[in-house]
């Protein structure tokens, strides 16, 4: 597939899934992902090595772009690629294994860019959430997204269904201590806002104009104490009683509104 002229994008460091047939798990040192967007921004990503391709005719004519000559493909039956998913998966009729994505640090995308957020996650675990976290990340123009090595997902196929591309676009900076993170992110400028349902400051009204690092927790746990109390200020999204909180890739998709909105 013909390349995309970019930047070079940096990318967090990825878990090494292990081999498994039926499983969603790539071969040793590689993942495999599906859905005609997941493996179409694979493809078009010049920092992915690629192993190999199951389609079927459906899902090779959806694809955007020619694949290179010689591009190691598979050709198969939707029942076929239904084997090499995560069970119920919806494959569109491709599954790629490709090798993980490079690392990427923290220094390399604190640039300090005021419009550019950064989102640092407290022990979110969901791949769905975090996907649907790093979607959000690509359409507002979030710098990168931060999470801790333990407690957090790994690089994957279900991550990159939800992610709808963006895995490949959104650097992802795996780091072992977030705590520590977040003082680098302040000695960098960063104004660090935890989302916090018990805050009594909106969110809105406490929103800086230089650069900026929102922190969210896991969905019942919240932040962890040793997390908020690394924020400069804790912050609360408007809603009303009804409802006790929200889901927190939808909380991180309004903040994120908010940040790209800020005059």
């Amino acid at each position: 597939m013909a390349k995309v002229e970019r930047k070079r994008a940096l990318r967090g460091r990825a878990g090494r899934m292990k081999g498994g047939r039926g499983s969603g798990q790539g071969s040793a040192g590689q993942v495999r992902l599906w859905g005609r967007h997941a493996v179409e921004a694979a493809l078009k990503n010049p920092e992915r090595q690629h192993r190999k391709l199951w389609a079927t005719p459906e899902g090779l004519d959806s694809l955007d772009g020619e694949l290179p000559p010689h591009f190691p493909i598979e050709r198969a039956q939707a029942a076929d690629l239904a084997r090499l998913v995560a069970k119920d998966a919806p494959h569109q009729g491709l599954v790629l294994e490709c090798a993980s994505l490079e690392d990427v640090f923290l220094d390399e995308v604190a640039l300090g860019e005021a419009d550019r957020p950064i989102v640092v996650l407290d022990q979110v675990t969901d791949p769905h959430n975090v996907g649907a976290i790093l979607r959000s990340a690509a359409a507002f123009g979030a710098a990168a997204i931060v999470t801790q090595d333990r407690h957090a997902p790994l690089e994957g196929g279900v991550l990159a269904k939800a992610a709808s591309g963006a895995l490949e676009t959104v650097p992802w900076v795996r780091v072992v201590n977030l705590a520590r993170a977040l003082e680098e992110l302040a000695e960098a400028g960063y104004w660090r806002i935890g989302l916090a349902g018990e805050a009594e400051a909106v969110l809105a009204d406490i929103m800086p104009t230089g650069p900026l690092a929102i922190v969210l927790g896991a969905e019942g746990v919240g932040l962890r104490q040793n997390i908020a109390a690394h924020c400069d200020v804790l912050a609360k999204l408007p809603i009303t009683s009804v409802i006790e909180s929200l889901n927190v890739s939808n909380a991180a998709a309004i903040a994120l509104y908010a940040a790209a909105t800020r005059s």
